[in-house]
């Protein structure tokens, strides 16, 4: 049973290794299907190792309003967007 477990862990460590990259389901496929062959395995190791890292989006919220039409941030206390002029 635990040498179950440990191959499992070993053939799926380039997802377990990619799971926060940009392309993880990607990585997932390819060692889901191909993770069988030596080199499928190899290929979706360096993917996961040179894949960019998902960063978090932040989204700080401030006194101004965002405008609906273009997406500009205008002033507080604005009633029209600083950008298009559109009612905010």
């Amino acid at each position: 049973m635990t040498f179950l477990l440990l191959a499992t862990l070993l053939y799926f460590l380039p997802t377990i290794i990619g799971h926060n990259r940009h392309n993880a389901g990607g990585i997932f496929l390819l060692n889901l299907l191909l993770g069988w062959t030596v080199v499928g395995w190899v290929i979706a190791m360096v993917w996961a190792c040179s894949a960019e890292t998902r960063l978090p989006v932040v989204v700080v919220a401030g006194p101004g309003r965002f405008c609906t039409q273009c997406g500009s941030l205008s002033g507080p206390g604005a009633r029209y967007c600083s950008a298009c002029g559109r009612l905010v």
